[in-house]
């Protein structure tokens, strides 16, 4: 079997070819400027908003990549609560929530802070307030003293996948790192995120969350190369969607001779992707900013404001007086009437389609801006 590129001498000098990779990194890094740069048009509660939903989204998909699925709501309330965002309908959130809540924010807002073996270990820590992942007890806050072997299959039909540097080595391999992190400024900030999620998945050094741990160090790094904590996409949702590919490259790399050139390339494409898809989401988010610019002075109750932000952000299906009255918690009645007084207003208009409901959608706005 191949070596792993751990077992050779000097693994960590990397290499890549600066031609293969010069294209996408230039493209990725006009993206990023153009994405900060439309931000900061928006005005301060639609920025805080997209920021709340990069967030919410990389803490969410950043565990169900290892196919952990946490309540979304409970992840937003969260981390609201721990920005100081005012948002309506905060829920409370249990405290696995917030232990990975904890650590994201550690990471994303003390972004300049040094990275240490003790933040790590509180990060790890926080990941596992239990002490058990799943059914399994687990040490926690420290490098792990077992082999580690990454495996996929039925019992007694195993795949190994990975075999990761022995426990004893682990300290070794993490000092060097941690100093790398953070003494090596020559680095570009966005390849050096490839570099450290890469270097440090290849040493594996929990019993677990060795994933969601990587992910957060590149999410530092990302933040650090935006010298900014507000986020605007998220890389694990977009990691989440290629998940396939990622572990087909990282399978791919882990046995190279220390030419790392097809992970780079394939993180700045995922990273492309993922500030792309934030593109459509940054125009929902002005849209809908624009909009109550444009109503600042018009009279509109609490029940309307609820509804008519549902249909900017994530509204399922139509709207009709039964759906705005189970929203609200109030009578098809007094549904009725703050539709017809949002259609007066030139707000909502009733869509052409026959049938024993009427539906409601949004007036187009754009002309009136």
């Amino acid at each position: 079997m191949a070596k792993y590129i751990y077992e050779h001498q000097n693994w960590t000098k990397f290499t890549w070819q600066d031609k293969s990779i010069n294209v996408i990194f230039g493209k990725v890094r006009l993206m990023q400027g153009k994405i900060i740069g439309q931000m900061n048009t928006l005005g301060f509660s639609a920025k805080e908003e997209a920021t709340l939903t990069a967030l919410t989204l990389d803490v969410v998909k950043s565990s169900e990549i290892e196919g952990e699925l946490l309540n979304y709501d409970q992840v937003r309330s969260s981390i609201a609560r721990r920005l100081g965002i005012n948002t309506a309908g905060l829920v409370p959130s249990n405290r696995h929530i917030e232990g990975v809540v904890e650590m994201m924010l550690d990471a994303t807002q003390r972004y300049t802070s040094t990275l240490t073996e003790d933040r790590l270990f509180g990060w790890h820590a926080a990941l596992f307030p239990t002490g058990f992942s799943g059914p399994y007890k687990i040490e926690t806050g420290k490098y792990r003293t077992d082999e580690m072997q990454v495996v996929s299959g039925a019992m007694g039909k195993e795949k190994v996948h990975y075999k990761a540097v022995k426990p004893e080595l682990v300290k070794a391999e993490m000092d060097k790192f941690l100093d790398w992190f953070n003494n090596n400024n020559s680095l570009d900030l966005v390849l050096k995120a490839a570099i450290a999620h890469f270097w440090f998945i290849i040493i594996h050094p929990f019993d677990d969350g060795n994933g969601r741990i990587g992910r957060a160090i590149t999410d530092m790094l990302l933040a650090r190369a935006e010298n900014s904590g507000e986020r605007f996409y998220s890389m694990s949702s977009q990691i989440l969607i290629e998940r396939k590919q990622y572990y087909e490259v990282l399978q791919k790399v882990q046995h190279s001779t220390g030419d790392i050139t097809e992970w780079i390339e394939w993180f700045l494409h995922c990273l492309k992707n993922a500030i792309f898809a934030t593109e459509n989401t940054t125009q929902k988010i002005m849209h809908k900013a624009e909009f109550w610019k444009l109503h600042e002075q018009t009279l509109i109750n609490e029940r309307q404001r609820l509804v008519l932000n549902k249909l900017f952000d994530d509204f399922e299906g139509k709207l009709q007086t039964s759906k705005w009255a189970k929203i609200t918690k109030t009578s098809t009645d007094t549904a009725l009437r703050d539709i017809k007084d949002l259609i007066g207003k030139g707000i909502l208009q009733q869509t052409n389609e026959g049938g024993r409901n009427a539906n409601y959608e949004l007036t187009s706005f754009k002309n009136k801006v």
